[in-house]
């Protein structure tokens, strides 16, 4: 079953080219809306903030803080480009982050290969997904949802509700405590993932495939997709990604502990959805996403930094996935509206008697 309609909404050259300069501003405005807000957002705050936000340790928090955010935004991101939503990710998180510990410090493997164990589980458990959603045929949203719950339920039974907590290696630190050039190295991660995964899905025959299935999964079949394996490859995709930022995750915490992890999820599903509000308007796509988890981190710090209350992330957070998914929705049937209209205009003008 589909969840979400992937259809790109971005005016072509080719429709660029018959327009008039203040047309075309018209028309570019919503594709790249989000990123000028991105820019004023942070010119204001830097104008208004000097002391604290135009620095070099507010760029390392932000980096710091949102890195697991942006992988678990990209990994949301590839289900939805084919159509589908991955709601484990956020409760994946949890024991991912919690196994990377306890297998070191409870059964003693070297961090190398609880490393590995735990990406393996992750792309298992997107296997797993893919099975119930594509051969079980159960909604990707209540599939995800129960396979998260259960995850999370383990989570919570292995480590009996306390903090797992032992002295680790520092290879395993070094994962995320890393510095290059003054900024974190989960920042230069995040870069490497997004530059991949925007050529394989811009510039390869497997991201057409994706985009295809997104739009119309029947059509997509009809002319020779496998469709069911693109959408399988797809879950284990993004399980794999929500375990990386498991893995990060504990190397920035150092202890594992199941109430931490739940609380990625809506920022991650917000980064997404935004992503598919500009650069490629109504279609979720790699840079898009990183606009949405930037301007989500810029947002956020700039409101803390003048004195917000505890409550100010998630309710930001939600705030933006409302006009996220208002903005999208909109623009779907703006654009639906224009295909049916064309048609129409197109017989009518066939339809006019010649002038003699």
């Amino acid at each position: 079953m589909q969840s979400i309609e992937s259809n790109a909404l971005e005016p072509t050259r080719a429709e660029l080219a018959t327009m008039s300069f203040g047309q075309k501003i018209q028309r570019l405005l919503p594709v790249y809306g989000l990123v000028i807000l991105t820019v004023f957002l942070i010119l204001l705050f830097s104008i208004l903030l000097p002391q604290t936000f135009p620095t070099m340790l507010n760029l390392r928090s932000i980096i710091s803080d949102k890195t697991i955010i942006a992988i678990l935004s990209l990994a949301a991101m590839i289900p939805m480009a084919a159509g589908r939503i991955d709601l484990t990710i956020g409760y994946g998180i949890v024991l991912w982050h919690v196994l990377a510990i306890s297998l070191q410090t409870m059964f003693g493997l070297p961090w190398p290969i609880a490393v590995l164990i735990v990406i393996a589980l992750g792309a298992l458990t997107g296997f797993l997904n893919g099975l119930l959603v594509e051969i079980a045929k159960i909604d990707s949203f209540i599939a995800t949802l129960g396979t998260g719950t259960v995850l999370y339920a383990i989570a919570l039974w292995h480590t009996g509700g306390r903090q797992v907590v032992g002295m680790l290696p520092q290879g395993f630190y070094a994962l995320n405590g890393t510095m290059v050039f003054g900024l974190p190295i989960t920042g230069i991660y995040v870069l490497a993932l997004a530059f991949v995964m925007w050529i394989v899905l811009e510039y390869l025959p497997i991201g057409r495939y994706i985009y295809a299935i997104g739009a119309n999964p029947k059509a997509a079949a009809l002319n020779g997709i496998p469709v069911r394996r693109f959408v399988i490859g797809a879950f284990v995709t993004s399980g794999t990604l929500a375990a990386i930022a498991g893995v990060l995750l504990a190397s920035k915490l150092r202890i594992g502990q199941a109430s931490v992890g739940l609380e990625y999820l809506l920022p991650a599903l917000v980064g997404a959805f935004l992503g598919s509000t500009t650069i490629k308007p109504g279609r979720v796509n790699v840079w898009g996403t990183m606009i949405g988890v930037i301007i989500l981190a810029v947002g956020i710090a700039g409101i803390q930094q003048f004195g917000g209350s505890f409550y100010v992330e998630p309710l930001f957070n939600g705030v933006t996935l409302l006009v996220a998914i208002g903005i999208a929705g909109y623009a779907q049937r703006r654009r639906s509206h224009a295909g049916r209209m064309a048609p129409a205009q197109a017989s009518q003008l066939s339809a006019k008697p010649a002038e003699k």
